[in-house]
Order: structure tokens, then sequence, then C-alpha cells
């Protein structure tokens, strides 16, 4: 088995004179730019990305089209505009550039033609464009956008946009959930699939696809281009769906539906299975169809497994069935044999190649986060990151597994700057079952001194805290100003197999506080540098809640506590929150069912055990934990004279996304670590 050699963190050498290095911020991470979308030209000569600068002033992030050479010789910028540019497609002869750009108002489809580097638009409709493909000979284009499904035009939901926004009256009646999403209220709209015909420079005869299901395509809030797929020939759209009926807030049934490509009756292909149905991928000579699929519906942490098709015979294969990970993503090679698959790994993100005969996986990558992945002329590229380093682009030579850094979207921001290294280690957690986590040290490390500890709970709660340079909670952040950070993958995370994700359903404050602190006790014993007795544990929505149990649980072993979007009670959480689904899988049923389980292990309840000091961080457009859990959390610590804070943003859902309000975030919360904790 051959494994890509990567360094823990990227050297940069200056020219001259280098400048004194300094500590990682919290603006340095919001102002990194970030690499995405990339996609090789046909002839596998160069690649296409879309790069985001963040423009600090206006607040948000910029996007623009860049194409470097397959062996990183040689980088273009394509486009330079104040509007959006994105999702780059090469043309099928990699003459031109197809993106969606937002420069003449609303989200259209532009080209870009290399030889005269002129941009044409495409499309000019009444709505923007969402998503998009492009038939493999160019002659359609499949794209998604918002409509009103009793509209037979565009013009007509725009019609209804413009009134919904003109009107005196702002009450919204509705009939079922849900009622709002993530961080939405519904207006009535759904995503729908469209089809138009490529003449020229011009889309044309655009007709519905998806028009004959209720539903949204792609999903809402987090779906994008790979819920659908076309078929080599062209004639044939392949889309996942869930049905928006009374049933919808409670469900995780999408299916697979097909469909000719310039609309008609779509076919579900997938009724046999009440679970998710998911990211369709036909096979690059037509012949098969490949999708993720999950087992147990109703459930959104079961494992994606990988179906193949074969569209002459019927008969449907479960590849990875005899194999414990969970697939983010894949990709087929050019001869139809070999998948190239993502997913987390024991604290990474990992790359695969899986052999369709043999249903046998060889990893391909042994440290960091793996993602975006763009197969084709005997080359692999793909984004790469890792907690040293920001995401670039790499290639992946095929013949041999020899990889090359071919972007360096950060070289000058980085140049002088330190992180801290970093190790990966495991302990015998609860029912003394292998558990893993990562320290990051402070990037000046002086291993004669005592660090106070930043001790991160990650939410999901089946998700991880691995080898990533995250965007919202990076340890570096925190090791940069002085503090250790450590990390644990508790019983419930992902990565570890499924019956590890599985263990935390119906026992949220059990199995992983046993894993909180016996890591603790791990650390406090194998490394000297960490004062365990000078720590703040911060977490957000799971993460969150922890911090909760913990604060009436556990609540001697930390000076301080941060609690970003946690809840506090877990009865008003179902009652509130939109995904009902969840709630319902990790409780075994709704609240009047099942009481007994919410109630097992609702904060709430030990709130007179509460005493340590807490800051609570709230978005007031997260739909998924309502604002009142964290004002609950407040009027609990307030009302028994506990020093905390509440930092509200009236902008931000879930996630604090503006660059402003991150750097304030980390801001309040440095303070406050500071506040509580002695330096070393």
């Amino acid at each position: 088995m051959k494994y890509l050699a990567f360094m823990l963190g990227l050297t940069v050498v200056a020219q001259g004179q280098a400048a004194e290095p300094r500590n990682f911020t919290a603006e340095d991470m919001v102002t990194f730019n970030r690499v995405g979308a990339a996609t090789l030209s046909p002839d596998g000569t160069r690649v296409a990305y879309q790069l985001r600068t963040t423009d600090l002033e206006a607040d948000k992030g910029r996007y623009d089209i860049y194409t470097v050479s397959s062996d990183g010789s040689d980088t273009q910028q394509i486009t330079k505009h104040q509007a959006a540019d994105t999702s780059p497609t090469w043309s099928s002869d990699g003459s031109a550039l197809y993106f969606l750009s937002s420069r003449n108002g609303s989200n259209q489809l532009y080209k870009y033609d290399l030889a005269s580097k002129k941009i044409i638009q495409v499309t000019d409709l009444a709505v923007g464009i969402e998503t998009y493909k492009l038939t493999s000979d160019n002659s359609r284009l499949v794209f998604s956008a918002s409509v009103f499904p009793g509209c037979d035009s565009f013009e007509c939901s725009k019609r209804k946009f413009d009134k919904q926004k003109s009107a005196k009256a702002t009450g919204k009646l509705y009939h079922q959930t849900f009622v709002r999403h993530w961080d939405q209220w519904l207006d009535g709209t759904q995503s729908q699939l469209f089809s138009a015909e490529l003449s020229g420079d011009n889309a044309t005869n655009v007709r519905p696809v998806s028009h004959s299901l209720n539903g949204n395509v792609p999903s809402r809030p987090f779906g994008g281009a790979e819920e659908y797929t076309i078929s080599p020939d062209g004639k044939t759209v392949v889309f996942a769906l869930r049905i928006a009926d009374e049933k919808e807030s409670r469900s995780t049934n999408f299916d697979l539906y097909q469909v000719a490509v310039g609309g008609g009756e779509a076919i579900n292909i997938t009724p046999d299975n009440p679970a998710w149905d998911t990211q369709p991928v036909f096979s690059p000579d037509g012949t098969k169809l490949a999708w993720l699929a999950m087992d147990r519906p109703g459930f959104e942490a079961d494992r994606l497994q990988i179906h193949l098709k074969d569209l002459e015979s019927g008969e449907v294969t479960n590849l990875t069935k005899d194999w414990d990970r969970s697939v983010a993503s894949y990709s087929f090679s050019q001869d139809g044999k070999t998948l190239y698959v993502t997913g987390n790994n024991i604290g990474k993100k990992s790359l695969w190649s899986f052999d369709i005969e043999s249903k046998k996986p060889t990893l391909l990558t042994e440290k960091g986060y793996v993602g975006g992945v763009s197969v084709g002329n005997g080359q692999l590229i793909y984004q790469y990151d890792d907690l040293k380093q920001p995401a670039d682009l790499y290639r992946l030579n095929l013949a041999n597994n020899e990889s090359q850094q071919i972007t360096h979207v950060n070289k000058a921001k980085l140049a002088n700057i330190q992180f801290g290294d970093y190790e990966q280690f495991s302990f015998e957690g609860w029912n003394d079952e292998t558990v893993y986590g990562y320290v990051v040290k402070p990037a000046d490390f002086d291993a004669d001194k005592k660090y106070p500890l930043a001790f991160l709970i990650h939410g999901g709660p089946q998700g991880s805290f691995g080898d990533h340079f995250h965007y919202r909670w990076n340890p570096q952040t925190y090791t940069g100003q002085g503090f250790v950070a450590v990390m644990i993958d508790f019983h419930g995370s992902t990565g570890y197999g499924q019956d590890f994700t599985d263990s935390i359903t119906g026992d949220w404050g059990g199995k992983p506080l046993v894993d909180l602190q016996k890591g603790m006790d791990y650390i406090d014993d194998t490394y000297d540098f960490i004062d365990t007795d000078n720590s703040c544990a911060l977490g957000a929505s799971y993460g969150g809640y922890m911090i909760n149990w913990i604060a009436g649980q556990w609540p001697e072993q930390f000076k301080c506590l941060v609690n970003h979007d946690g809840i506090f009670d877990n009865r008003m959480m179902y009652y509130a929150t939109e995904e009902l689904w969840f709630v319902e899988w990790e409780n075994g049923g709704a609240y009047f069912d099942t009481p007994e389980t919410f109630e097992k292990h609702n904060p709430v309840h030990h709130v007179k055990n509460w005493k340590t000091p807490m800051l609570v961080v709230q978005g007031t457009k997260d739909f998924r934990v309502p604002e009142t859990q964290s004002l609950g959390t407040f009027t609990a610590l307030q009302r028994q004279g506990i020093p905390s804070q509440l930092l509200i943003f009236e902008d931000e859902n879930h996630w604090v996304l503006k660059p402003n309000n991150s750097i304030q975030w980390h801001q309040v919360v440095n303070d406050w670590l500071n506040q509580w904790l002695t330096s070393n």
C-alpha cells in the first residue's frame, strides 16, 4: 500500500530579509484565500477553480475564477469582478469556461472564451440560477432555480417575489411543517430543475425537468449540483428528492428519480428504500448508475454506502457493504473500473481508490482533509488541508501515486505566520474502548512551561474535530494566543466505524462525558506542559449542549466555559427546532411519546449545580437551536449570580459567517479565556 507523503506544516522560504515570525490570529484565518470547485480541462493540461478572497470593508467574501496548469507552473486569473463568479465548468473541447456570476444582478450563466478572452452572457432569466451542469457535448444545460410551483414561467415567479417584497402586510400563513429551515422562513418557493438548449452562445427552449414532483432539488438548505446527474448521452437526468408533504420535517426519505432531459414524468427508481438515496453518478460509458444510500430511515448520520446499478440487467450491488466507512464523495475513473472515494477516517478525511470488481479500498492519503476531487487523463486533482495548512490544490499522478501541490493561494499570507505543532493521541474511553484526539501546541512552545488549556468539544454530535483547517473552530486561533488546544472525538463521532457513531443515540450525556473526563485524565498524565487545572471548555451546537451538561455534572473541572448555540432544555428543543427527524431519532420518538429519553440527560434539570463562569453566544437567525435556548442558559446563570456574558449576533445563524462578526467572536472568546485562565 502506498501513501502520499505530506508535511505536517507548510514551509515557505522568503526571498531577502525575512520578517520576524508571528503567531496565527483570527484576523489571519478570516482573510485567508479559499480555493474550491476545481475541475480538470478535457485534455488534462489545466485546472479551473474558484477563489474566495475576503473584503473586510464590504464584510463578505468575493469570488473569482482562476486556472492553473496541471503541473502548477502557470496560474492565470480569468475573472476579476466585484460580483461573485463561481462554479467553473470546461466546455467539451476545452476552448471555453462556463461559470455563474451575479455581475448583472441575479446569478446567470456566462461563458469565457480562452482565445479571445471575451465573456459572454449565456442566460438572461427572470430568476437566478443556483446550480448547473452541462451535457457532455454541451448541447444542453440543466440548472436549478427557486420558483413558485404554481407558476408556468420565470416571469410569474419574479412577479410573486416582487409582490412579497412590496407587500404592506407581512404575515405568513403556514399549513404544515417546515415553516422555517436553518435560517430562512419558508416563502412558498421550491428549488426545481430545468433544462435549456445551448445554441451558439444562447440558452433557448427552457423546459421544466422536476416540476412533476412536490419537492426541492437540490435539497435545502445545503444541497448542490452533486444531487443530480446527466447521462453521458445527454438524454436522461437522475436527481435526488424528498417529497415536501406534511411528513417532510421528520423524514430522511430522499429517493432517486429519472426523467428525460427535456422534461416529462419523473420515475422513482429507488422506491424500496425508505432511507436516504443521493449523489447519483453515471459511469463514463453510461451503462451503470452509482449513488449513495443509507439503510435506516430517519437517521441522518447512518452510513452512506455506494450502490451500483447495471442499467441493462437492473441488478443493484452494494459495493461498500463490508467496508465500515461512510462515503462523503466519490468519482469514477475514466475506464469506469475504479472509484475515488473520500470520507472521515480516524480524525482525518481520507482519499481511497476503490476497485469495483474486488470491492477493495486502497488508502491514498494518510493525513489531513481531502475533498473536491476531479479525475481525468491519468491524474486526480483534489483539495488538501490540515491543522497547519489552509486548503490548496494538489495533483495525484495515478500511475505512480505521486502527489504535487499545484496552487499556493496563501503563499504571501503564510510567509511570516507560525503555527503550533500537533499530534494525534488515543486512550481508553468509555467501556475501555479506544478514543482518539488531537493536542495542538502554542506556536512558540517551550517544553519547560505549563500552558492553560482550551478544551474544544465538537458539534453534531455525529461529527469530528480532526486534522482539518477549520474556518470557524480552528484550534490554532487559541494556540496563537498562548493556549494549548485539545480536541477529543468522543463516542458518537464519525470516522471510527458505524457502531461508534451509533453509540451516542439516546445517551447524549453518558458515554461522551465519560470520554471527555477520561481524556482529560489522559492528557494530565501524559503531557507535562498542559495545566489541566487551568482550563476552559468550549463547544457549539451539541458541543454547547455538552457545555451545559458539564456545568451541571462536572462543575469542578473548568475555570470557565464557552457555549455557542447550545441546547438548554431538551423538551423545548424538540418543539422549536425544525428538523424533527434528528431529535426523534436521537431520543427514540417524539417528546410526547418518549419524554423519559429527552429528560434523562436534560441540562435544565441540573442548573442548581452550576457554578462555572460561562460565556453564551447565539445567532438569532439560528432555527436549528433557537435563541430561546441560549436565553434560558443566560437567565439560569444570571439568576444564580454566576459570572456570565451573552454575545448575540442578530444577523447570524447557527454559524458565525460574516468576516467582522467572526473576528469579534474570537476577540470576545479570547478575552473570556484570558479573564479566567492564568497565563504561563
